[in-house]
């Protein structure tokens, strides 16, 4: 089914269809307790809840959360979708599940944008201003046996997310990747990302990686 994409609202994307693989491959049981950050037009949440998770979303955007909102209903899927920062709205619960496509972009700007399309993927000189708070912040929330799923550039650093993420006592290891053409933000900032070195002159691919990290029962 479609989904509709309200201006300003990240639209799925490769990065988003890699971890719709990586949810594909995850034995969820059914009534599973499944979390959503970052949602968008809800497309990872609404194949949670086609499993048979009970899934709750969330996102910072007013209009990310009305397009998943809507999405779900035209699906006729129960989703419970929150505005709020990152795991504010769900600070006081505990998830078998938890997906994420955040923020992961370097960007010539220190800190988040805080309107526009861009606060769907800028996230500072490194890229990693968000995926540090998630790394901080979802293994609390994760119940005993619980997974992360999340997706981000190897441009933002592979190495210390799964780093962060083992030293919050859960098991990390990249369990997809994929190579995908820049798109027009890369492209556009091209000449930035190799003044930071993170990209050589003549490149046009960048690899997006799945990391699964699981909690100890």
């Amino acid at each position: 089914m479609p989904l509709i994409t309200l201006p300003g609202v990240y639209a799925p994307q490769d990065d988003t269809a890699l971890l719709a693989d990586a949810l594909h491959h995850e034995p969820l049981m059914p009534g599973a307790r499944v979390l959503d950050i970052g949602t968008g037009t809800g497309a990872l949440a609404l194949a949670a809840a086609r499993r048979g998770g009970e899934v709750t979303a969330v996102d910072i955007s007013w209009r990310a959360v009305l397009a998943a909102r809507l999405n779900a209903r035209l699906a006729r899927l129960p989703v419970r979708v929150l505005r709020g920062s990152l795991f504010a709205p769900v600070a006081d619960r505990s998830f078998d599940l938890i997906l994420t496509n955040p923020p992961y972009v370097p960007a010539p700007e220190a800190v988040l944008p805080r309107r526009g399309s861009a606060r769907a993927w800028d996230a500072g000189h490194d890229g990693r201003l968000v995926l540090d708070r998630i790394c901080r912040e979802a293994p609390r929330l994760l119940a005993p046996g619980g997974v992360l799923l999340l997706v981000h550039s190897a441009l933002s650093g592979t190495g210390p997310t799964l780093r962060l993420l083992r030293e919050a006592g859960l098991n990390a290891v990249v369990v997809e990747h994929r190579y995908v053409p820049f798109g027009p933000v890369l492209r556009s900032r091209q000449g930035w990302l190799h003044g930071q070195g993170l990209v050589a002159p003549d490149e046009e691919k960048e690899e997006l990686v799945v990391i699964r990290a699981e909690r100890s029962v």
